[in-house]
Protein backbone atom coordinates (compact mmCIF):
# COMPACT_ATOMS: atom_id res chain seq x y z
CA UNK A 1 0.00 0.00 0.00
CA UNK A 2 1.41 3.40 -0.98
CA UNK A 3 1.24 5.99 1.83
CA UNK A 4 1.95 9.72 1.93
CA UNK A 5 3.61 11.06 5.03
CA UNK A 6 0.92 13.29 6.47
CA UNK A 7 1.90 12.09 9.91
CA UNK A 8 5.47 13.25 9.39
CA UNK A 9 4.20 16.72 8.64
CA UNK A 10 2.51 16.86 12.03
CA UNK A 11 5.84 16.06 13.64
CA UNK A 12 7.65 18.71 11.59
CA UNK A 13 4.93 21.26 12.33
CA UNK A 14 5.22 20.60 16.05
CA UNK A 15 8.99 20.96 15.83
CA UNK A 16 9.59 23.89 13.49
CA UNK A 17 6.18 25.42 12.81
CA UNK A 18 5.66 24.01 9.32
CA UNK A 19 2.19 23.61 7.81
CA UNK A 20 0.80 20.26 6.65
CA UNK A 21 -0.16 19.42 3.07
CA UNK A 22 -1.08 16.21 1.25
CA UNK A 23 2.58 15.39 0.67
CA UNK A 24 5.64 16.39 2.72
CA UNK A 25 7.12 19.55 1.25
CA UNK A 26 10.14 21.24 2.74
CA UNK A 27 12.86 23.81 2.20
CA UNK A 28 16.22 22.36 3.14
CA UNK A 29 18.40 25.43 2.49
CA UNK A 30 19.76 26.90 5.72
CA UNK A 31 18.83 30.45 6.72
CA UNK A 32 22.34 31.94 6.82
CA UNK A 33 22.75 35.31 8.54
CA UNK A 34 26.18 35.72 6.93
CA UNK A 35 24.83 35.14 3.41
CA UNK A 36 27.09 37.93 2.13
CA UNK A 37 30.16 35.84 2.97
CA UNK A 38 28.83 32.53 1.60
CA UNK A 39 26.92 33.50 -1.56
CA UNK A 40 27.83 30.30 -3.40
CA UNK A 41 25.72 28.35 -0.91
CA UNK A 42 22.63 29.88 -2.56
CA UNK A 43 24.05 30.81 -5.95
CA UNK A 44 26.45 28.70 -8.06
CA UNK A 45 27.50 31.74 -10.10
CA UNK A 46 29.32 33.19 -7.05
CA UNK A 47 32.40 31.01 -7.56
CA UNK A 48 35.81 31.64 -9.10
CA UNK A 49 35.54 35.41 -8.77
CA UNK A 50 39.19 36.01 -7.80
CA UNK A 51 42.51 34.24 -8.15
CA UNK A 52 42.17 32.19 -4.99
CA UNK A 53 41.05 28.73 -4.00
CA UNK A 54 38.28 29.43 -1.47
CA UNK A 55 37.75 26.75 1.17
CA UNK A 56 34.87 27.34 3.58
CA UNK A 57 33.37 25.36 6.43
CA UNK A 58 30.46 26.51 8.56
CA UNK A 59 27.64 25.55 10.88
CA UNK A 60 24.33 26.99 12.04
CA UNK A 61 22.63 25.82 15.22
CA UNK A 62 19.12 27.22 15.13
CA UNK A 63 16.74 27.84 18.02
CA UNK A 64 18.90 26.52 20.84
CA UNK A 65 16.78 25.02 23.59
CA UNK A 66 14.18 23.66 21.15
CA UNK A 67 14.41 19.90 20.84
CA UNK A 68 15.12 18.67 17.31
CA UNK A 69 15.62 22.22 16.00
CA UNK A 70 17.45 22.63 12.67
CA UNK A 71 21.21 22.06 12.61
CA UNK A 72 23.18 22.74 9.44
CA UNK A 73 26.76 21.90 8.54
CA UNK A 74 28.33 22.85 5.23
CA UNK A 75 31.64 22.79 3.38
CA UNK A 76 32.41 24.53 0.10
CA UNK A 77 35.40 25.04 -2.15
CA UNK A 78 35.77 26.95 -5.40
CA UNK A 79 38.45 28.27 -7.74
CA UNK A 80 38.79 30.00 -11.13
CA UNK A 81 40.32 28.50 -14.27
CA UNK A 82 40.83 29.44 -17.91
CA UNK A 83 39.42 27.47 -20.82
CA UNK A 84 39.41 28.49 -24.50
CA UNK A 85 40.66 31.92 -23.49
CA UNK A 86 37.70 32.52 -21.18
CA UNK A 87 37.46 32.72 -17.41
CA UNK A 88 35.41 30.09 -15.58
CA UNK A 89 34.79 29.01 -12.03
CA UNK A 90 34.34 25.57 -10.56
CA UNK A 91 33.21 24.54 -7.11
CA UNK A 92 32.00 21.82 -4.78
CA UNK A 93 29.30 22.09 -2.10
CA UNK A 94 28.52 19.63 0.69
CA UNK A 95 25.71 20.01 3.21
CA UNK A 96 24.25 18.10 6.13
CA UNK A 97 21.00 19.17 7.79
CA UNK A 98 19.08 17.65 10.69
CA UNK A 99 15.52 18.79 11.49
CA UNK A 100 13.51 16.70 13.91
CA UNK A 101 13.53 13.12 12.65
CA UNK A 102 14.51 14.25 9.16
CA UNK A 103 18.10 14.45 7.92
CA UNK A 104 19.37 15.44 4.51
CA UNK A 105 22.70 15.42 2.73
CA UNK A 106 23.60 17.28 -0.45
CA UNK A 107 26.64 16.75 -2.66
CA UNK A 108 26.84 19.16 -5.59
CA UNK A 109 29.25 20.33 -8.29
CA UNK A 110 29.22 23.93 -9.56
CA UNK A 111 30.34 25.56 -12.80
CA UNK A 112 30.25 29.26 -13.74
CA UNK A 113 31.05 31.22 -16.90
CA UNK A 114 32.52 34.73 -16.59
CA UNK A 115 32.39 37.74 -18.90
CA UNK A 116 33.75 41.25 -18.41
CA UNK A 117 31.10 43.87 -19.20
CA UNK A 118 29.71 47.25 -18.14
CA UNK A 119 32.76 47.98 -16.01
CA UNK A 120 32.33 44.79 -14.02
CA UNK A 121 31.96 41.04 -14.40
CA UNK A 122 28.92 38.96 -15.22
CA UNK A 123 28.88 35.39 -13.96
CA UNK A 124 26.32 32.72 -14.89
CA UNK A 125 26.44 29.43 -13.03
CA UNK A 126 24.78 26.05 -12.65
CA UNK A 127 24.85 23.47 -9.87
CA UNK A 128 24.15 19.76 -10.29
CA UNK A 129 23.80 17.62 -7.20
CA UNK A 130 22.44 14.60 -5.42
CA UNK A 131 20.01 15.07 -2.53
CA UNK A 132 19.62 12.29 0.03
CA UNK A 133 16.79 12.28 2.57
CA UNK A 134 16.35 10.07 5.64
CA UNK A 135 13.47 9.82 8.12
CA UNK A 136 13.85 7.96 11.42
CA UNK A 137 10.45 6.33 11.65
CA UNK A 138 11.63 4.03 14.42
CA UNK A 139 11.98 7.07 16.71
CA UNK A 140 8.30 8.09 16.49
CA UNK A 141 6.37 7.82 19.72
CA UNK A 142 2.57 8.07 19.40
CA UNK A 143 0.88 9.12 22.69
CA UNK A 144 -1.81 6.89 24.08
CA UNK A 145 -5.44 7.89 23.45
CA UNK A 146 -4.40 9.82 20.34
CA UNK A 147 -7.50 10.77 18.32
CA UNK A 148 -5.70 10.83 14.98
CA UNK A 149 -3.07 8.08 14.90
CA UNK A 150 -2.05 4.85 16.58
CA UNK A 151 1.27 3.06 16.57
CA UNK A 152 -0.23 0.67 13.99
CA UNK A 153 -1.10 3.47 11.54
CA UNK A 154 0.13 2.59 8.03
CA UNK A 155 0.96 6.26 7.43
CA UNK A 156 3.74 6.04 10.01
CA UNK A 157 7.00 4.38 8.91
CA UNK A 158 7.96 1.54 11.20
CA UNK A 159 11.68 2.00 10.63
CA UNK A 160 14.26 4.21 8.95
CA UNK A 161 13.33 5.18 5.38
CA UNK A 162 15.49 7.02 2.88
CA UNK A 163 15.81 7.96 -0.75
CA UNK A 164 17.79 10.02 -3.26
CA UNK A 165 17.00 12.44 -6.09
CA UNK A 166 18.74 14.61 -8.68
CA UNK A 167 18.88 18.30 -7.71
CA UNK A 168 19.55 21.41 -9.81
CA UNK A 169 20.28 25.09 -9.12
CA UNK A 170 21.27 28.03 -11.32
CA UNK A 171 21.97 31.74 -10.97
CA UNK A 172 23.67 34.90 -12.16
CA UNK A 173 25.89 37.44 -10.45
CA UNK A 174 27.22 40.85 -11.47
CA UNK A 175 30.14 42.32 -9.56
CA UNK A 176 31.44 45.88 -9.82
CA UNK A 177 33.98 47.74 -7.73
CA UNK A 178 31.08 49.65 -6.11
CA UNK A 179 28.38 47.01 -5.79
CA UNK A 180 27.26 43.43 -6.48
CA UNK A 181 23.91 41.81 -7.24
CA UNK A 182 22.95 38.15 -7.61
CA UNK A 183 19.82 36.13 -8.34
CA UNK A 184 19.33 32.38 -8.24
CA UNK A 185 16.92 29.47 -8.02
CA UNK A 186 17.52 26.30 -6.02
CA UNK A 187 15.82 22.91 -6.31
CA UNK A 188 14.63 23.97 -9.77
CA UNK A 189 13.08 20.59 -10.56
CA UNK A 190 11.36 20.51 -7.12
CA UNK A 191 12.48 16.91 -6.75
CA UNK A 192 10.19 14.38 -5.11
CA UNK A 193 12.08 11.71 -3.20
CA UNK A 194 10.59 8.26 -2.71
CA UNK A 195 11.42 7.21 0.83
CA UNK A 196 11.44 3.51 1.51
CA UNK A 197 13.12 0.89 3.68
CA UNK A 198 15.34 -1.25 1.49
CA UNK A 199 13.60 -2.63 -1.57
CA UNK A 200 10.15 -2.80 0.00
CA UNK A 201 7.84 -1.07 -2.48
CA UNK A 202 4.74 -1.75 -0.40
CA UNK A 203 5.42 1.02 2.10
CA UNK A 204 6.41 4.05 0.06
CA UNK A 205 6.54 7.61 1.39
CA UNK A 206 7.30 10.81 -0.49
CA UNK A 207 9.18 13.97 0.34
CA UNK A 208 9.08 16.98 -2.00
CA UNK A 209 11.74 19.69 -1.85
CA UNK A 210 10.37 23.18 -2.44
CA UNK A 211 11.68 25.39 -5.24
CA UNK A 212 13.10 28.70 -3.95
CA UNK A 213 14.25 31.94 -5.56
CA UNK A 214 16.92 34.20 -4.05
CA UNK A 215 18.04 37.77 -4.56
CA UNK A 216 21.13 39.27 -2.91
CA UNK A 217 22.82 42.63 -3.33
CA UNK A 218 25.36 44.74 -1.54
CA UNK A 219 27.97 47.45 -1.70
CA UNK A 220 31.36 48.43 -0.29
CA UNK A 221 31.58 52.14 0.60
CA UNK A 222 34.96 53.51 1.80
CA UNK A 223 34.77 56.42 4.24
CA UNK A 224 37.10 59.11 2.91
CA UNK A 225 40.32 59.72 4.83
CA UNK A 226 39.66 56.83 7.22
CA UNK A 227 40.35 53.09 7.40
CA UNK A 228 36.63 52.36 7.72
CA UNK A 229 34.31 50.87 5.10
CA UNK A 230 30.53 50.56 5.24
CA UNK A 231 29.15 47.33 3.75
CA UNK A 232 25.34 47.27 3.44
CA UNK A 233 23.59 44.28 1.88
CA UNK A 234 20.12 42.79 1.42
CA UNK A 235 18.80 39.26 1.04
CA UNK A 236 15.38 38.03 -0.06
CA UNK A 237 13.89 34.62 -0.81
CA UNK A 238 10.51 33.29 -1.92
CA UNK A 239 8.76 30.15 -3.08
CA UNK A 240 6.12 32.42 -4.76
CA UNK A 241 3.77 31.81 -1.79
CA UNK A 242 5.99 32.68 1.14
CA UNK A 243 8.69 35.36 1.22
CA UNK A 244 11.35 36.57 3.62
CA UNK A 245 13.68 39.57 3.49
CA UNK A 246 16.72 40.65 5.45
CA UNK A 247 18.80 43.85 5.62
CA UNK A 248 22.37 43.94 6.92
CA UNK A 249 24.72 46.79 7.80
CA UNK A 250 28.37 46.01 8.48
CA UNK A 251 31.42 48.18 9.16
CA UNK A 252 34.97 47.01 8.45
CA UNK A 253 38.13 48.57 9.87
CA UNK A 254 41.51 48.41 8.14
CA UNK A 255 40.45 45.29 6.19
CA UNK A 256 40.94 43.41 9.45
CA UNK A 257 37.98 43.43 11.80
CA UNK A 258 34.31 43.89 10.99
CA UNK A 259 30.99 43.90 12.77
CA UNK A 260 27.38 44.75 12.19
CA UNK A 261 23.69 44.12 12.66
CA UNK A 262 20.85 42.66 10.61
CA UNK A 263 17.08 42.57 10.66
CA UNK A 264 15.09 39.65 9.24
CA UNK A 265 11.48 40.67 8.62
CA UNK A 266 9.23 39.54 11.49
CA UNK A 267 11.73 36.83 12.40
CA UNK A 268 14.97 37.92 14.08
CA UNK A 269 17.55 40.58 14.77
CA UNK A 270 21.20 39.62 14.46
CA UNK A 271 24.64 40.74 15.56
CA UNK A 272 27.81 39.62 13.83
CA UNK A 273 31.56 39.99 14.07
CA UNK A 274 34.40 38.87 11.83
CA UNK A 275 38.18 39.03 11.61
CA UNK A 276 40.61 38.66 8.72
CA UNK A 277 44.26 37.69 9.04
CA UNK A 278 46.30 37.07 5.92
CA UNK A 279 44.34 34.37 4.05
CA UNK A 280 41.93 33.44 6.84
CA UNK A 281 38.52 34.92 7.64
CA UNK A 282 36.42 33.90 10.64
CA UNK A 283 32.82 35.05 11.08
CA UNK A 284 30.28 34.61 13.86
CA UNK A 285 26.62 35.66 14.04
CA UNK A 286 23.97 35.48 16.75
CA UNK A 287 20.24 35.64 15.94
CA UNK A 288 17.66 36.63 18.52
CA UNK A 289 14.08 35.80 17.49
CA UNK A 290 11.47 38.56 17.58
CA UNK A 291 8.64 36.20 16.65
CA UNK A 292 6.77 33.94 19.07
CA UNK A 293 9.80 31.63 18.94
CA UNK A 294 11.47 33.84 21.57
CA UNK A 295 9.28 32.12 24.16
CA UNK A 296 10.99 28.80 23.45
CA UNK A 297 14.58 29.65 22.53
CA UNK A 298 17.45 31.93 23.44
CA UNK A 299 18.52 32.32 19.82
CA UNK A 300 20.66 30.82 17.07
CA UNK A 301 24.42 30.64 16.54
CA UNK A 302 26.30 30.65 13.25
CA UNK A 303 30.05 30.21 12.69
CA UNK A 304 32.14 29.84 9.58
CA UNK A 305 35.82 29.75 8.60
CA UNK A 306 37.19 30.71 5.18
CA UNK A 307 40.72 29.93 3.99
CA UNK A 308 42.15 31.28 0.72
CA UNK A 309 45.05 29.89 -1.31
CA UNK A 310 46.56 32.23 -3.90
CA UNK A 311 46.57 31.06 -7.53
CA UNK A 312 48.71 32.22 -10.43
CA UNK A 313 46.29 32.98 -13.25
CA UNK A 314 48.80 34.80 -15.47
CA UNK A 315 47.27 37.76 -17.28
CA UNK A 316 43.99 37.34 -15.39
CA UNK A 317 45.74 38.81 -12.33
CA UNK A 318 45.79 42.18 -14.06
CA UNK A 319 42.03 42.64 -13.90
CA UNK A 320 40.21 44.28 -11.05
CA UNK A 321 37.64 41.55 -10.60
CA UNK A 322 36.87 41.28 -6.88
CA UNK A 323 35.00 38.85 -4.72
CA UNK A 324 32.39 40.22 -2.35
CA UNK A 325 34.20 38.24 0.33
CA UNK A 326 37.46 40.14 -0.21
CA UNK A 327 36.28 43.60 -1.40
Amino acid sequence: MKSYIKTLLIIVAATIGASATHMAQAQIDAQLTQYWALPSYYNPSAIGNVDFIHITAGSKLQWLGVKHAPMNFMAMADMPFKFLGKRWGTGLMLQQENVGLFSSQTVAAQLAWKKKMLGGWLSVGVQVGLLNQTFKGDSIRVPENNNYHTSADDAIPKGVVNGKAFDLAAGFMFTHKWFWIAGSATHITSPTIDLKAGENEEDLYQFTTGRYFYLMAGSNIPIKNTLFEIQPSVFAKTDTKFWQAEATLRVRYNKFISGGFAYRHKDAVSAMIGAEFKNVFVGYAYDFPISSMNKATHGSHELFLNYNVKLNMGEVNKNKHKSIRIM
